[in-house]
């Protein structure tokens, strides 16, 4: 007989409270990689400078204890729930919180969260809430990622409703457009999200997992157009931090999902080159 596993709220508060420490000064190995990379691939010798004082901003973080950026984000947490789990307690919801007014207030963390988006805008003082994607998958464990998600970036990021008929030039061309116009805005070289089907919201947030992945799509298909995106994107030449070169992007991750018959809905998510996530299975 299958036995239901029960995972303390106070757990899952203090993992979530590690996750968002860890994240906003290390980044994953394969990000730093990326960025130490770019130096000999970028053409501008001013790239190449702003390049070197990123890499070394990173070193100091590190070493320091300190946030690699000074916007530590938004809170976002993706939450893969086996069915076997149970949080007692508390809500899962109310524990991830927990986890974020820890993290942000106890490791003086800037506060970004205001209560009311258009009028009041006061500030929540401790990051909250969070924004929580839960996905339910088989057995008995609680997988966490903390993503932080600074607004330079994401309010570069774009959703749009294409027809069937659309192609993959218009593909490339509306995440191409999107970049363009964002500029030196999102502290370049970026990381790209692209997220292909599904409906309105479902695209975007396709499009925001995709920044969580590592390595190319296991579809060739996919692969071929993370690619191409990426030296379409290099080619708008906006370089390290705006200053012009070679680098604008470091990498394109694409995730797709089915979609309507009547549509083809595509959303760009641009993270700066502080690609900020931490992962915990409980």
């Amino acid at each position: 007989m299958e036995r239901i596993r029960y995972i303390e709220a106070e757990t899952v508060a203090d993992v979530v409270e590690k996750l968002f420490l860890s994240a906003v000064t290390v980044l994953p190995d394969f990000a730093s990689e990326k960025l130490s990379r770019a130096a000999a691939l970028e053409t501008s010798e001013t790239g190449k400078q702003v390049l070197g004082v990123l890499e070394e901003n990173l070193c100091v973080a590190g070493s320091l204890g300190v946030p690699i950026c000074q916007d530590t984000g938004m809170a976002v947490v993706f939450a893969d729930v086996g069915r076997l789990v149970h949080v007692s307690g508390a809500s899962l919801e109310d524990a991830v919180n927990e986890g974020v007014r820890r993290a942000y207030v106890n490791g003086a963390l800037r506060l970004s969260v205001v209560d009311d988006p258009l009028y009041s805008r006061k500030n929540t003082n401790d990051n909250t809430p969070a924004v929580i994607h839960i996905r339910f998958t088989e057995g008995d464990r609680l997988v966490l990622t903390a993503a932080p998600k600074g607004f330079g970036s994401e309010n570069m990021s774009a959703v749009i409703m294409m027809t069937p008929s659309a192609t993959e030039d218009d593909v490339v061309k509306f995440v191409v457009d999107t970049v363009a116009r964002a500029g030196a805005n999102p502290c370049p070289p970026v990381w790209i999200g692209v997220g292909i089907g599904g409906d309105f919201e479902s695209s975007a947030l396709l499009a925001k997992r995709a920044l969580l992945r590592e390595e190319p799509s296991p579809d060739a298909r996919y692969a071929a157009l993370e690619e191409r995106i990426n030296d379409s994107v290099n080619a708008l030449g906006i370089g390290p931090q705006g200053f012009g070169g070679s680098v604008t992007c470091l990498g394109v991750f694409v995730e797709h999902a089915p979609t309507h018959i009547a549509g083809l809905p595509v959303a760009v998510n641009i993270n700066c080159h502080v690609s900020r996530h931490k992962t915990a299975v409980i």
